[in-house]
């Protein structure tokens, strides 16, 4: 699983014209699941997120997570976000999450941050073709793999 966070002082997205997902101060949260994603660790992922100390206190130093300062979510699914450039000028998807799987995961996530305490999570439309907008605050933008983070957890042969 892959997460680009951003701190934002509101977001939004749309489909078509309707507004399907908008919030105010918090975290815009691009997501992509990757096909080796079977069983990423949603509820640590969810965990590391919301308690990110990426808010300023009154310092002006990065001390308060989302949940300090009651920040609000939106979640966007991205599958762009498993691109692989590498060779020739069209990325390939292929590193990306079948559908049906993925939108059960970003499920999961969405799920997962409620639990976690986060009052007001919006959401993208899954599959659909979306236009974000957001103002990102700082800017602070921050790069979350489950790989990375968690490999730890992963059994050495």
């Amino acid at each position: 699983m892959r997460v680009l966070v951003q701190r934002v002082s509101e977001a939004a997205v749309h489909v078509d014209d309707r507004c399907v997902g908008r919030i105010g101060p918090g975290l815009l949260l691009l997501v992509g699941i990757g096909r080796e994603d079977e069983s990423p660790p949603i509820e640590r992922m969810a965990r590391k997120i919301v308690e990110l100390r990426i808010f300023n206190d009154p310092m002006g130093k990065f001390n308060r997570s989302l949940l300090d300062v009651g920040g609000q979510v939106l979640i966007v699914s991205q599958f762009t976000l498993h691109a692989d450039a590498r060779r020739g000028r069209r990325p390939s998807f292929i590193q990306a999450a079948p559908p049906d799987i993925a939108a059960a995961r970003i499920n999961e996530l969405v799920q997962a941050i409620r639990a976690a305490g986060v009052r007001h999570v919006a959401e993208g439309s899954f599959g659909a073709s979306m236009r974000v907008s957001l103002i990102n605050e700082g800017p602070v933008t921050l790069w979350l793999d489950s790989a990375e983070l968690f490999a730890s957890d992963t059994p050495r042969t």
